[in-house]
């Protein structure tokens, strides 16, 4: 096998292993360097302090989002058929109210009916239901939030501390700012499955809470919108 040529002639095997030292082994920072550096990570610790509460904004844009979504009977084939099925089940059953109100002499325009509705938001028509769930929501953006700034905080003043004591090497400092997570790997999305639960269960606990104190259970009648 032929050797790297170096100038004129070809390198040695030691030479190519000291020039291979010399590419993966980089000397210290100099102070210089460390005093740049330090400055680069504070900068970058306000970015992504700044980002963190950016993606509380947008986590709840998302939200409001999800819980706005109306779906149609006829977005999907089982849902219109369902649908199709039980209305004409809902017809011939009106049909025989109909027949049964005509015997008992009530006129049609104060006869009983019945009515076929596709609540195309589920419980996410009800007001009340929505402004819980968006306090629930609420809380848990500040909670992912500050635990995100608090990751931040510490993640940067590592940092610091390595500059300060030891001088990172260049490809050190690389993989650093390279490993620093994201605002959207420390704030995941905020499914609407996970907000459910957390209201479902915090519910369930004050149900029980006010069942052992010998509390009766609360009753609400809230209103489709």
């Amino acid at each position: 096998m032929s050797r790297t040529p170096i100038g004129d002639r070809t390198m040695t095997p030691a030479e190519r292993q000291r020039r291979h030292r010399d590419i993966v082994t980089q000397k210290p920072m100099t102070k210089s360097e460390r005093d740049d550096l330090g400055k680069l990570i504070r900068h970058r610790e306000e970015v992504m302090k700044a980002a963190a509460m950016q993606r509380s904004t947008q986590l709840m844009a998302e939200f409001e989002q999800q819980m706005a979504s109306v779906y149609s009977y006829d977005q999907d084939e089982s849902w219109k058929a369902a649908t199709e099925a039980a209305d004409a089940e809902v017809e011939e059953a009106k049909q025989k109210i109909a027949a049964r109100c005509e015997d008992l002499g009530i006129p049609a325009r104060f006869a009983p009916t019945l009515k076929l509705v596709w609540l195309g938001r589920g419980e996410n028509a009800i007001k009340e239901w929505r402004a819980e769930l968006r306090a629930v929501a609420k809380s848990r953006v500040e909670a992912l939030e500050a635990e995100a700034l608090t990751k931040i905080k510490m993640s940067c003043h590592e940092a610091h501390a390595q500059v300060l004591a030891h001088g990172l090497t260049s490809v050190s400092a690389i993989a650093f700012f390279d490993a620093l997570p994201s605002a959207e790997e420390v704030m995941p999305a905020l499914p609407m499955a996970s907000v459910e639960e957390i209201l479902r269960n915090r519910k369930a606990a004050h149900a029980a809470q006010r069942e052992h104190r010998g509390y009766p259970p609360i009753e609400r009648d809230w209103g489709i919108e």
